[in-house]
């Protein structure tokens, strides 16, 4: 396949700033696959279209506050995304990240009050310590310490402070770049951006279609027998990063960090058991899905479960062996997420869903609405 295939015109009107509120009442297309059938519904709807001893198969993930700000000497301003940490030091996206040295140390002001790096950093819990001096700001450094491809860098902040907690203090919403923010993501991007299952922190980027499950839409499918299962994708650049090849088969994906246990393994083999269907929420589900052999004959599900990187790139003609229904929302063009939904359909069957959404002004991207593959 090639990545012409992946293009699409959208009108920028039809770009998602804000979500639907409540959640449930984003817009829901239906694709059948056997037939192409498209239907128009509303998400609260997605019952009808599920049986008893069905799965759901949710990421946990939770969103980090990744995006942060920095200064060089020269008081130059720098972005940054947190990727991941490893024995101290931070993987990092930086911008504009050209003229960066190895060994430069840029600053970076705390967005509390003065004495909350240093309680942070003694271990105790994050939040501002009662009776911490306000109205003046601590600065935290970082020293470069490799440059990667990609605009990556690998950095070590200044004092020591565990990623989590420091980004907490300098942290905001990772928003991405088509939603327009001015000056920055506020608190309701801050509870919005993150589903209503979200418990493990780490990732940079929401798995955008659990976006629209409320707590009250997930006990009714509970009560009618829809099975629930669990898993954790951090999503990370491997998810969002364009693809550089003319040639899909060329393109190397970033790897992200999965774990499944025992638990959600058992609930899913007790389902197909029963005569149940798999239902990836999300394309990240269906990577960590298609990551795992669920086929294999074994005495336990510990022998599927499972917690390491997986770069496991999907694309037509890719065959699908753990996933029966796929939960997305509608992707931009040229993106790997765009080649997992159309290798889970057919391409031709995405672009004329794809189509009828556009000509019935639905909403695409993060916030947008809802697209179930049956």
């Amino acid at each position: 396949m090639r990545l012409s295939e992946l293009q699409y015109e959208l009108p920028r009107e039809l770009i998602a700033q804000r979500p639907s509120e409540p959640r449930d009442a984003a817009r829901l297309l239906v694709l059948d696959r056997s037939n192409g059938h498209v239907a128009h519904r509303v998400f609260r709807d997605i019952g009808d279209y599920l049986a008893p001893n069905d799965c759901l198969v949710l990421n946990d993930t939770r969103v980090i506050p990744a995006r942060f700000f920095c200064r060089r000497q020269s008081g130059g301003k720098i972005e940054g995304l947190f990727l991941h940490e490893q024995r101290g030091t931070w993987r990092v996206l930086l911008k504009p990240a050209a003229r960066l040295k190895v060994g430069e140390r840029l600053r970076c002001e705390t967005l509390a009050a003065a004495g909350a790096l240093d309680h942070v950093a003694a271990g105790a819990p994050d939040h501002v310590a009662d009776g911490a001096p306000a109205g003046r700001s601590r600065e935290v450094e970082f020293v470069l310490c490799e440059r990667h491809e990609r605009g990556e860098w690998s950095l070590r902040p200044e004092p020591p402070v565990p990623p989590l907690e420091l980004l907490r203090l300098i942290g905001r919403t990772p928003l991405p770049p088509y939603i327009q923010r001015d000056p920055a993501p506020d608190a309701f991007d801050a509870e919005r951006y993150q589903t209503v299952y979200a418990r493990r922190a780490g990732a940079v980027a929401a798995p955008t279609a659990g976006l629209h499950f409320t707590p009250e839409l997930l006990d009714r499918l509970w009560e009618a027998g829809v099975r629930r299962a669990d898993v954790t994708l951090h999503v990370g650049v491997g998810t969002f990063a364009p693809i550089e090849a003319d040639e899909l088969a060329q393109h190397q994906m970033h790897a992200e960090w999965f774990e499944v246990s025992q638990q959600p393994v058992a609930a899913m083999r007790t389902a197909r058991a029963a005569g149940g269907r798999i239902v990836a929420v999300g394309t990240t589900s269906a990577r960590v899905l298609e990551s795992l052999d669920l086929n294999r004959q074994a005495g336990s599900a510990d022998d599927v479960a499972a917690a390491r990187w997986t770069d496991l790139f999907i694309y037509p003609p890719y065959r699908f062996r753990n996933v029966d229904h796929l939960l997305t929302n509608f992707h931009l063009p040229d993106t790997t997420l765009l080649a997992l939904v159309m290798a889970f359909a057919t391409p031709e069957q995405i672009r004329a869903a794809y189509r009828q959404a556009i000509e019935r002004r639905y909403h695409f991207y993060s916030y947008g609405d809802a697209m179930l593959i049956l």
